[in-house]
């Protein structure tokens, strides 16, 4: 979840490092830091809060340097101080940034520290960086010391080190954690992020896990796990420098919920012609994979976790096969059975989702007949990983809270069930059906997008409000949960989302006057059910905000707001259309209130710790 940006050139490589870190902001973070090579000395500046406090602390105190690592942390292991920051020091001008958990440092603090080592921080990293030092000493080389090191790390780690002793080469190490290195002319680069890098290269090399590199101005060596010379493919980024912009947008978060249609229509491209879906863009393999699947299994945390919720939905009633959804963090310890032929399927919006990641890797070794990554990052460990792929094509997605990530992942997990549906039932004819439904999706989100001022003015009713429920039926109950959850992580307002029709088991006893009842009803075979359920909040006093099909037969009345939503979307269509109000609604809410929209507090983009 933090962010590490290094570098090595004949220029002042600080410039680099700073925009490194402001691309890098919208994973999430607490402190930022660097250190660099200056005069043959290291110098290191850090402070607690934005990459902007950093800044002016660097123009208070200038560095400069050829040689340098940066670093923004999320708080694990200690407070948020300029203490627990990064880099972390060692004796002998040795500095270290680390991303990921190390869960044997207690013990290799206690031996440090007979060792005579003065620890200065709370954290896992700064045992790192002196248990480097002590190898050292010992082997008198900083890549072979890196190496000895991690070969004592349990947990995960995203490493780069420099020393003011070996100030011509920078080391990197991986386990968990992703670390990219960008090729320059006569310079070159690390992060943990390819976008960190875009300004200065486009040319990237992925460390693969137990990869120790070794980088100079001129070369890169990496040694693999087992100590071998590893040559990992060099790749070309389809990304822009300006791709992370805002343009005319106020945050982030707004722009990325209007690149819906664009993204969703991206994500289509080339996979869907003529009524039918290219099934081969799930991977070479997919046919054989496909024709055999007699169940699906699908694993994610967060947003991703409410778009395999929807997919539940549309593989059981489609392709009429059972499909299980788990939490990655708990499916990981409870030991699931897996029936024959079972498809096991990650979705992740950065691809290094650590519990997304670990449980993938657990599912490798229990029996599946496949797996398949749906993620928007193709150079992502959860990509490399897998059998099978269908990449999203969101773009960045920079905004904390997810939004163009989520509905594109609903339009892949759409196809998907296209694909399975092929061989479970369905004819061409319905297959023709479903992809042209498909097809229609980015020009019924365009008709939601002009919901936006209506919306906007609608945000205004919930300046006060410290609590709010969302309902939904059917496959629009786990978009219920994704308005919920939107509305708390970016307005910090309490927001809980039920099956309508579990009103009557308990929720209906937080309904009054005070606490506004957020409602999906498309026109579906649930509608007069939900009805049934509305009326039991109007019954107590509740305030009814209700997303409709212009002919559900819902009008507006004392205590109920309706907003008309496009006509003639389909069950099929539906997870997505509705999605977007309750995003614009989140957005306008946590306008009106005042909060950090594209970087909430307490949260981070890329969780790649357990």
């Amino acid at each position: 979840m933090c962010g590490i940006v290094g570098a090595l050139a004949e220029r002042n490589i600080v410039p680099i490092l700073m925009e490194g870190l402001r691309r890098l902001e919208y994973r999430g973070y607490d402190s930022a830091g660097l250190a660099v090579v200056e005069s043959g000395k290291l110098v290191r500046l850090r402070t607690v809060g934005k990459v902007k406090m950093l800044e002016e602390a660097l123009e208070s105190t200038p560095a400069s340097g050829r040689i340098g690592i940066a670093h923004t942390r999320w708080a694990t292991h200690g407070v948020p101080s300029e203490r627990n920051a990064h880099p972390h020091l060692s004796l002998g001008g040795l500095a270290i940034v680390h991303n990921g958990i190390i869960e044997n440092h207690d013990e290799l603090r206690e031996d440090l520290q007979r060792r005579g080592y003065r620890f200065t921080s709370e954290t896992d990293t700064e045992v790192i960086a002196h248990r480097i030092h002590f190898h050292l000493e010992t082997l008198g080389d900083l890549f072979k010391a890196v190496r000895a090191t991690v070969a004592e790390l349990e947990g995960a780690y995203a490493l780069a080190v420099v020393s003011e002793q070996d100030p011509e080469r920078l080391v990197v190490a991986r386990e968990g954690c992703p670390v990219v290195i960008g090729l320059g002319v006569e310079e070159n680069f690390v992060a943990s992020d390819v976008a960190a890098l875009l300004p200065v290269t486009r040319r990237f090399q992925f460390l693969e896990e137990g990869d120790v590199a070794e980088i100079r101005r001129k070369a890169v060596r990496i040694i693999d796990h087992d100590g071998n010379v590893a040559m990992r493919p060099v790749r070309e980024s389809e990304l822009s420098a300006d791709a992370a912009e805002k343009g005319p947008f106020r945050h982030f978060m707004l722009k990325e919920i209007h690149e819906q249609p664009r993204a969703i229509a991206d994500t289509l491209s080339e996979r869907v012609a003529n009524g039918r879906l290219l099934e081969a863009a799930f991977g070479p393999a997919a046919t054989d994979v496909f024709k055999r699947v007699a169940g699906v299994h699908i694993v994610a945390c967060g947003t991703s976790y409410h778009a395999a919720s929807v997919a539940r939905y549309f593989v059981e009633q489609i392709c009429r096969i059972p499909c299980a959804v788990d939490i990655a963090s708990e499916y990981r310890y409870r030991n699931p059975l897996v029936p024959p032929n079972s498809l096991f399927v990650t979705i992740s919006q950065s691809g290094e989702t650590a519990d997304t990641l670990a449980a993938l890797r657990l599912a490798r070794q229990s029996g599946y007949l496949s797996t398949l990554a749906i993620c928007n990052v193709p150079e992502s460990s959860l990509v490399r990983e897998s059998e099978l792929v269908m990449l999203t094509r969101a773009g960045p997605e920079i905004g904390v809270a997810s939004t163009k990530a989520f509905t594109t992942q609903l339009a892949a997990l759409s196809m998907l069930t296209v694909a399975l549906a092929r061989y479970h039932g369905a004819d061409a004819e319905r297959e023709h059906g479903l992809v042209s439904r498909l097809v229609e999706l980015p020009a019924l989100i365009e008709k939601v997008l002009t919901l936006d001022p209506v919306i906007h003015r609608l945000a205004e009713r919930f300046a006060d409000k410290r609590h709010a429920l969302f309902l939904g039926r059917g496959a629009l109950y786990p978009i219920a949960m994704e308005g919920a959850l939107k509305l708390k992580e970016i307005s910090y307002i309490h927001a809980e989302s039920y099956p309508a029709g579990e009103l009557k088991h308990g929720p209906l006893a937080l309904v009054d006057a005070d606490m506004p009842v957020i409602t999906v009803a498309p026109n579906n075979d649930l509608l007069e059910k939900l009805k049934s359920n509305l009326m039991e909040v109007r019954a107590r006093g509740g305030e009814l905000i209700v997303f409709a099909d212009p002919e559900s037969g819902i009008e507006p009345s004392d205590g109920v707001t309706v907003i008309e939503m496009p006509k003639h979307v389909t069950w099929f269509q539906a997870p997505a259309v509705y999605t977007v109000p309750l995003q614009l609604l989140a957005y306008h809410v946590a306008v009106l209130k005042g909060t950090d929209v594209d970087q909430p507090r307490n949260l981070a983009k890329s969780v790649t710790v357990e």
